[in-house]
């Protein structure tokens, strides 16, 4: 179908406020009055508090409060897991935990009067493998664990859990009978960083009739509202939350890092307070990507036929639950497992286990590109061992129209069986390799559109501008814009004459927040509810106007033409709807159960190893997607080009290790994310648009492409030099101790 707006290059609406630096973050907010704060962390990953010593701080010229957390009253904060202290009281569990705040009349001073605090600690027994926190004989870092508000369930004698959860679906144990061959393989990931551009930041202003004013560096700001209201113990309609745009979100965007802190230092001065947390403390503080060991043990017959699977994920959580947010405490990705294929019966045991390093939350496709790197892997694996095609093996077990997904799930439109063919055939799969040390790998994922709560307040002015209110930022991807386009083709106007709207939360509808795949699906799905009903009261007032019926109206560029060439602009319409004011209408997406449609997406990594150093060059990704409809191509190859660099970075490079319990690496310096100069020649093809559940049948595009390109890497790696790296990532030194059999 042809549109006028829809899948049409448009500009983002916010493209030359970002390109000229006139956009405004949460770090350029500066009122009145407003103090600057800084934090005093832990340097030990788990200890007593002896004592904390304020004294000069407190006397210093600019020091406006001095706060501990003997100072404050003992409640812990979080997501949904209320286990975490805004300031440490009497023990620590992670190098970076905050122990001291200040609020001074410049950061500077701030600065000055953190570093003037002495600490003395009695430092305990650290455990950092969650594996070992699991051990019976572990230190138990968190002893009342179970008495914490909304702790999640886990299993009588656990030891360290923050959560568990059990899925499984068929007879395991007659599937496994009925299979030849049984292979077993386990596979670590590491702690990563988000890695986005903007640190955490916001200026917390406690009124003096206490009403309270946020302004954050928040991807969810009515879930940042919620949450400050519950764990403070304010209603929330003394909490407004300013909505800005976030530079740069991955997952690490919607906790309440920062604001907890930056309220009580703000309440016990009467002033605003900035926190904004340098890249350090985002190194060390902020919540990372969990680690994971994943072991997956797979009963298959002598023709690769998968029969049964066995799961156990154990993901390390850190030091507190408090950044997640399922209700079983766990990161939810393990029930994606091996999806995109049939597998009769499947047991997948997923645990969270608290250890003493940064706490950790969701990251882009939470918990998916740890499990699709060892199933794929795995896969590869099984196929070699019996002497099958990678390709041929998947072939032979991929999802088809008709099937159910391993845990059961029935969806429409399956392509995975297409979307892995047109990989196969564009990057020549099979094909003559140009030299010995030259590989290529293969992996596949899936995933369907999320949604959540979405509002839209939409009105159009007698002059026939359209304003759309929403309440979620632009996190990057181009939020605004697309809904803008959605509208517009909605209403039938030129798009230029619709803009966006995200104020704060007193004035525009709730939304549950950007996250999930679903920043199109759900806000996008509620403006195109709200559009659709104000189109269709335009088209009976109008109607009643020209005196034929609504179905003889058609709208062109902002205007109704009916028969014998009437026209009226939509300003004038509007008009006869609501003649003193603009007419408006607000609308709710209430998203009911999962959509029965999904995207699949396979990926090829062509990889050239230097067999003497181990290091690998990427020299061409390949992406193959299954979409619907594209609303904006610009911002869609956007969300492809982002990931795919993304999935390259925790394959082959990022990862922030410990040790002695401290992450070293401290700065960017250190950690390291791909650059232009990492970055191969990437190759999108996308197979024929479908039906999907966003407006205009698009689907979901946002986490996808950075989940199966690690597993492609790495399955490159062992196609071109013969050796399995089972740990990401796959650093040339990994490479070098395997192939001199130090593995």
């Amino acid at each position: 179908m042809s549109y006028a707006t829809v899948g049409r290059p448009v500009p983002r609406v916010d493209g030359v406020e970002k390109v000229t630096g006139r956009e405004a973050y949460a770090a350029d907010v500066t009122l009145p009055g407003t103090l600057w704060a800084k934090v005093l962390r832990s340097t030990v990953p788990r200890g007593r508090l002896v004592r904390v010593d304020t004294s000069r701080a407190q006397t210093m010229p600019g020091v406006r409060v001095v706060l501990t957390g003997a100072d404050i009253p003992p409640f812990f904060v979080g997501q949904r897991v209320k286990d975490m202290p805004i300031l440490a009281r009497d023990e620590v569990r992670y190098v970076g935990e905050p122990i001291a705040a200040v609020a001074a009349e410049s950061a500077a001073i701030a600065e000055e009067a953190i570093d003037s605090i002495t600490v003395e600690y009695e430092e305990l027994p650290a455990v950092l493998d969650p594996l070992t926190a699991m051990e019976p004989s572990a230190p138990l870092l968190h002893a009342e664990a179970s008495s914490y508000k909304n702790a999640a369930d886990v299993p009588a004698g656990a030891h360290n859990l923050q959560g568990f959860a059990l899925f499984e679906h068929g007879d395991l144990d007659a599937a496994m009978q009925r299979a030849d061959r049984f292979f077993e393989h386990t596979f670590r990931t590491p702690l990563t960083h988000h890695g986005y551009l903007e640190p955490h930041a916001c200026t917390v202003w406690v009124e003096a009739d206490g009403r309270v004013q946020v302004w954050a560096s928040n991807k969810a700001p009515f879930l940042l509202r919620d949450m400050l209201s519950e764990d403070l113990g304010i209603p929330a309609d003394r909490i407004t939350v300013h909505i800005l745009s976030v530079g740069g979100d991955f997952g690490g965007k919607s906790s309440i890092i920062d604001a907890p802190i930056a309220y009580v230092l703000s309440e016990r001065a009467r002033l605003p307070v900035k926190l904004i947390l340098g890249y350090d403390e985002e190194l060390i503080a902020a919540a990372h990507r969990h680690p994971a060991v994943i072991t997956l043990r797979t009963g298959v017959s002598r023709d690769g036929v998968l029969q049964a699977m066995s799961v156990r994920a154990v993901f390390s959580g850190g030091a507190y639950a408090c950044f997640k947010h399922s209700p079983q405490g766990v990161v939810m990705g393990p029930r994606q497992t091996a999806s995109c294929y049939r597998i009769p019966a499947i047991r997948i045991e997923n645990y969270c286990v608290y250890t003493n390093h940064v706490p950790c939350t969701q990251t882009r496709a939470p918990g998916a590109p740890q499990i699709v790197f060892a199933v794929e892997s795995h896969l590869d694996l099984i196929a070699r061992d019996l002497g099958i095609d990678p390709v041929e093996l998947r072939l032979r077990n991929l999802l088809e129209d008709g099937d159910s997904a391993p845990l059961g799930q029935k969806w429409q439109q399956i392509r995975a069986r297409e979307t892995l063919q047109k990989a196969a055939d564009v990057c020549g799969w099979g094909g003559p390799k140009p030299s010995p040390s030259f590989g290529r790998g293969i992996a596949i994922y899936e995933r369907g559109a999320a949604a959540g709560r979405s509002g839209a307040a939409l009105t159009i002015e007698h002059d026939g501008r359209v304003r759309v209110g929403i309440g979620v930022p632009d996190v990057g991807p181009g939020t605004s814009t697309v809904v803008r386009q959605i509208v517009a083709e909605t209403l039938g106007v030129p798009v230029d004459q619709v803009a966006v709207e995200a104020t704060d939360t007193d004035n525009v509808p709730y939304d549950s927040g950007v996250g999930g795949s679903k920043s199109t699906n759900s806000p996008g799905n509620a403006a195109h509810r709200a559009a659709l009903e104000l189109r269709e009261r335009l088209l009976i007032a109008t109607a009643h106007q020209m005196e034929c019926s609504p179905e003889e109206i058609n709208v062109l560029e902002g205007r109704l033409i009916g028969p014998g060439g009437q026209s009226l602009s939509i300003g004038d319409a509007a008009r006869l709807v609501s003649p003193s004011v603009g007419l408006s209408h607000v609308a709710v997406f209430e998203p009911g159960s999962q959509a029965p449609v999904t995207s699949f997406c396979v990926q090829v990594a062509e990889v050239e190893v230097d067999p003497e150093t181990g290091q690998v060059r990427v020299q061409q990704l390949f992406t193959v997607h299954d979409v619907g409809t594209i609303i904006n191509d610009v911002t869609h190859q956007g969300q492809i080009d982002g990931g795919l660099i993304q999935g390259l970075g925790y394959g082959l490079m990022e990862e922030n290790p410990i040790e002695d319990g401290r992450i070293t690496t401290a700065h960017l310096g250190d950690f390291k994310i791909p650059t232009s100069a990492d970055t191969p020649p990437l190759r999108t093809v996308l197979l024929e648009p479908v039906d999907g559940p966003v407006p205009f049948q698009g689907k979901a595009i946002g986490e996808i492409p950075n989940v199966p390109t690690a597993a492609a890497i790495v399955n490159a790696v062992h196609d071109a030099v013969g050796v399995r790296l089972y740990e990401l990532p796959a650093t040339a030194e990994k490479i070098v101790a395997a192939l001199h059999g130090d593995e």
